[in-house]
């Protein structure tokens, strides 16, 4: 009789789902074979540990007796942690992208027992609602079709898989390099949001990588419009909400265009990309205050983020005691209670007001005071410790506390670039450590593994793996001899 078999892996997101009563299988031979001999589809779900909607989905219908019946009837069911495999996340997100569908988290897919998808989505509620259909009519609907109607089920497959070959055909020999420069050029220019930075519209997700290019380029044409575009994307960042003033670190996204509201999880890579931006950027500009937000950032990693024998955890949970930001968000009572007289000054830099600015609480927000003079910063500073004091007495957020070697990689050479600007030999021994982490701990017998989580090593080390951490040996080489 299948059971859930999650309780021996090590994933943090694998294992929050360990006691429902779905009978999930990791990725494995085993679950692919199973599905074969019964004639069964599949059912593969994957997110990861700190994801907000996952965490909904998991409680609305995987929770739920009566939807794991329907699951365990007649899915074979696969749950998969796609931090830890990024490369099988990749193939069946680029799956949905050719059905028509946006991607994101959670990922729920189905397949045949030849892994080849059929259909898919994200989230699906448990009753009807947001437009989308409840997930155990889903659930009927792909059955049905599966056992009755095989021939458009292989001629999906054929589809999708003719679709995603043609997408890797392309050959990287005959770009013109200049020109692809040129046009990527065009394109980021054409979509920034001049009033408050990022891409246009909403939700709005940092994408750093956007913005190192663009300042690569400036270096070069000392172009005022793309270093404008830069400093007002990294301003409102380090100015909104997305930004955790109390104790560093950015969220994963905004669900506003304002920078302001965001979905509360805080990933590493995020972190370690505008970290480096940051530091990049003061080199630039010299203004202090892209110093400060390095520094924050830094010193969230080493306090919060570096395990013991070294090596970086992979994110923070957006929920806590069930609630999204709850750890985050504050009261105007609360912050009266804590400030007292000093709330009058608090309030004139972080524009708080008795009616909050969302959902009637408040999530702390400086525009427009992000650069100022040397004193009040210093005081600013003083009371967001006292907001850091009283907001270690919360209920903190479930950490993730797999180490991942490409997301180490990243946040390596980010930490040792951010010792050798700063001339700060603490954030330079983070980055050592780390790195002699992955060099003990997950490079065994010659090979890399991409992922280690409560000693246990799994899965072989992927090009982004290598790729990251050839930097960050090259960036932590260069800060040494330069400390």
């Amino acid at each position: 009789m299948t059971k859930n078999l999650l309780n021996k892996e090590t994933s943090p997101y694998l294992l929050q789902h360990k006691d429902n009563p779905v009978h999930w299988f990791p990725w494995s031979e085993e679950a692919f074979e199973k599905a074969e001999s019964e004639n069964k589809p599949i059912l593969l779900s994957v997110g990861y540990a700190a994801c907000h909607w996952c965490h909904v989905m998991a409680h609305e219908s995987f929770e739920d007796e009566e939807t794991a019946k329907i699951m365990n009837d007649k899915f074979i069911n696969i749950k998969l942690d796609r931090e830890e495999r990024p490369d099988l996340d990749n193939i069946y997100q680029s799956a949905l992208a050719l059905l028509g569908q946006q991607g994101g988290w959670p990922l729920t897919m189905f397949l045949s027992d030849n892994k080849k998808p059929f259909w898919g989505g994200t989230y699906f509620p448990k009753e009807p609602k947001y437009g989308m259909p409840a997930f155990k009519d889903v659930l009927a609907s792909i059955a049905k079709s599966y056992a009755s109607d095989q021939e458009a089920i292989t001629k999906n497959q054929t589809l999708i898989f003719e679709a995603l070959n043609r997408l890797d055909n392309s050959n990287p020999i005959d770009t013109n390099i200049e020109k692809f420069i040129a046009n990527a050029e065009k394109h980021i220019m054409d979509n920034c949001d001049l009033r408050y930075g990022g891409l246009k519209g909403a939700p709005k997700f940092p994408q750093l990588f956007i913005y190192d290019f663009l300042l690569n380029l400036y270096v070069k044409d000392h172009d005022e419009k793309k270093l404008n575009i830069i400093a007002c994307t990294l301003n409102n960042i380090c100015s909104g909400g997305i930004f955790d003033h109390v104790a560093g670190g950015i969220s994963r996204y905004s669900v506003d265009e304002l920078w302001l509201v965001p979905h509360f999880e805080k990933m590493l890579y995020d972190n370690a990309q505008l970290l480096l931006l940051l530091n990049k950027f003061y080199i630039v500009t010299h203004q202090s205050a892209y110093k400060q937000k390095a520094e924050q950032i830094a010193d969230w990693i080493v306090n919060e983020m570096q395990d013991e024998d070294g090596g970086y955890y992979a994110a923070l949970d957006a929920d806590s005691e069930g609630v999204e930001g709850k750890f985050y968000i504050w009261s105007y009572i609360e912050l009266k209670n804590i400030l007292k007289d000093d709330l009058k000054f608090f309030s004139s830099i972080f524009n708080v007001t008795e009616s909050g600015n969302w959902e009637g609480n408040i999530v702390l927000s400086r525009y427009e005071h992000l650069h100022i003079n040397e004193e009040d910063e210093i005081k600013v500073q003083v009371l967001l410790d006292k907001l850091a004091q009283y907001r270690k007495k919360r209920v903190r957020p479930q950490l993730d506390n797999k180490i991942l070697a490409d997301w180490n990689g990243l946040t390596i050479e980010a930490m040792a670039y951010t010792g050798k600007v700063l001339d700060n030999n603490k954030y330079l021994k983070s980055a050592e450590r780390a790195f002699k982490f992955i060099c003990s701990k997950m490079f065994v017998r010659n090979k890399l593994y991409h992922s280690n989580c409560m000693g246990i090593n799994k899965h072989l080390g992927m090009l982004d793996d290598y790729v990251h951490l050839t930097k960050a040996a090259l960036m932590l080489y260069l800060s040494l001899i330069h400390i």
